[in-house]
C-alpha cells in the first residue's frame, strides 16, 4: 500500500461538498484537475496534503538465477496540527528458501525521519531513498539484523501520471482522490547482503488528504511488468456488500513508449482465485487473481503464499506479494506485485468509520 497508511486519514474526516472542494474542512489540500507538475520538486514532499507515500517494489535475481522480491515504502502522515509522522515498511522474499521477512518503523519528523520538499529525499532511521543529479534513485534499507538492501534504480520508462487530468479517483466523493505519479519500470542493480543482484522495480508516489469513500472496506491493487515492455496498474475498491465500487475501479495500460490508456470498471474484470489463510492475523486473502480485458487474460500467481505484512505498528495487516504473470494458456509473460488490504478487518470500522467520506 504501501497504501495502508492512507486509511489513517479516515478517522480525521472531511465534509462532502456539492462541488469539488480545494481543501478539507480542516485545511488540507485536495487534488485538483489540471495540476502542472514540476520536477524534481514534485518528487519531494507535499506537506499541504494530509498523507503521502513513496513506494517501491521489485523482482531481483542473483547471477545464478536465484530470485528475490522486495518492498520499501516511506509514508508521511500529518496531524491536524500539521505535525508529521513517518511510517515505513520493508520486506524481502527469498523465493528459493521460501522465507519472507518484514519490518515496520514509526518516527516523528525530525532527526530520525523526514522528507525534502524540493526533491526525492526521504529517510526513516537508517532507511533512505533519494534522487541524484543524474536521475538515479538510491534505496537503502535493512530488515532488523536479517537483511540489508542497497539498490540503484534507473528509470527505464518515462514517468506517468495516472488518472483523469492529473487526478486519480478512488470513489464518488470529490475528496476520494489522489495525485498519482509512477515510474512503471526501473532497472535495478545493487546488493542484497553481500550478494550482487539485478532486476526491475516499480515506484509509486501518491499524495492526498482523503481516499476511501464511506462504503468502501478495502482494495485489491496490482502492478504488472510484462515481458513485451508494457506495464499495467490496476485496482478495485471493495464495498461492504462484497461488490466493487465502479467509481473506484480502473486499469491503466502503459505502452512501451510510455503512452497511457485508462480503462474503467466496465472494460475489464477482476476474478479472485485461490486463497491463503494467515496463521497470524486469521485473514483469508485471495492471493491469486485473473484480470481479463476485452483482448487479453492476465493471471497473477504468487511466488510464496506467506507474504503478509504484519501490521505490528499500524494494527492493519495486509498482503503484499511478488507474483508471476501468466497468460490464458499458462505461459509466464511477466512479473507483478499484488496488494490485498482490508481482509484482516474492515479498514474503515477499524479506524472508526464515522469520519469516512
Amino acid at each position: 500500500m504501501k497504501r495502508i497508511v492512507q486509511t489513517l486519514v479516515l478517522c480525521l474526516g472531511t465534509a462532502v461538498l456539492a462541488q469539488s472542494p480545494s481543501t478539507t474542512s480542516d485545511g488540507f489540500a485536495l487534488p485538483q484537475p489540471g495540476r502542472v507538475f514540476s520536477f524534481p520538486r514534485d518528487h519531494g514532499s507535499h506537506p499541504e496534503f494530509r498523507t503521502e507515500w513513496w513506494y517501491v517494489t521489485g523482482h531481483l535475481e542473483e547471477a545464478n538465477g536465484e530470485r528475490f522480491g522486495f518492498q520499501a515504502t516511506f509514508f508521511r502522515q500529518a496531524s491536524p496540527a500539521r505535525q508529521s509522522l513517518y511510517l515505513a515498511h520493508a520486506t524481502l522474499l527469498d523465493v528459493k528458501k521460501k522465507t519472507f521477512i518484514n519490518e515496520e518503523r514509526l518516527n516523528r519528523e525530525g532527526w530520525d525521519a523526514g522528507a525534502s520538499t524540493t526533491t526525492l529525499d526521504v529517510h526513516n532511521g537508517n532507511w533512505s531513498m533519494n534522487l541524484d543529479k543524474d536521475g538515479v534513485i538510491h534505496l537503502n534499507t535493512t530488515i532488523r539484523s536479517d537483511a540489508k538492501l542497497s539498490l540503484k534504480l534507473t528509470p527505464a520508462q518515462p514517468l506517468v501520471v495516472f488518472g483523469k487530468d492529473g487526478v486519480s479517483k478512488k470513489g464518488t466523493s470529490p475528496e476520494a482522490a489522489s495525485h498519482y505519479l509512477t515510474f512503471p519500470r526501473l532497472d535495478c542493480t545493487g546488493t542484497v547482503g553481500e550478494v550482487a543482484v539485478s532486476g526491475q522495480a516499480w515506484m509509486d508516489h501518491e499524495f492526498s488528504s482523503s481516499q476511501l469513500d464511506r462504503n468502501q472496506v478495502g482494495w485489491d491493487w496490482a502492478s504488472l511488468q510484462l515481458n513485451d515492455g508494457r506495464c499495467i496498474m490496476v485496482y478495485r475498491m471493495r464495498l461492504r456488500d462484497g461488490g466493487n465500487d465502479p467509481a473506484g475501479t480502473t486499469l491503466a495500460m502503459v505502452e512501451k513508449d510510455g503512452s497511457l490508456k485508462h480503462t474503467d470498471a466496465a472494460g475489464f474484470t477482476w476474478k479472485p482465485g485461490r486463497t491463503w489463510t494467515s496463521p497470524v492475523s486469521g485473514a483469508v486473502y485471495p492471493i491469486e487473481a485473473e484480470i481479463r480485458t476485452q483482448d487479453e487474460v492476465f493471471k497473477l500467481a504468487p511466488l510464496n503464499e506467506a507474504q503478509e505484512v504484519g501490521g505490528a505498528i499500524s494494527g492493519l495487516p495486509y498482503w503484499e506479494g511478488a507474483c508471476d504473470v501468466l497468460n490464458g494458456n499458462g505461459k509466464v509473460i511477466g512479473r507483478a506485485f499484488l496488494e490485498l488490504a482490508g481482509y484482516a478487518g474492515d479498514l474503515a470500522r477499524h479506524l472508526g468509520g464515522a469520519g469516512v467520506k
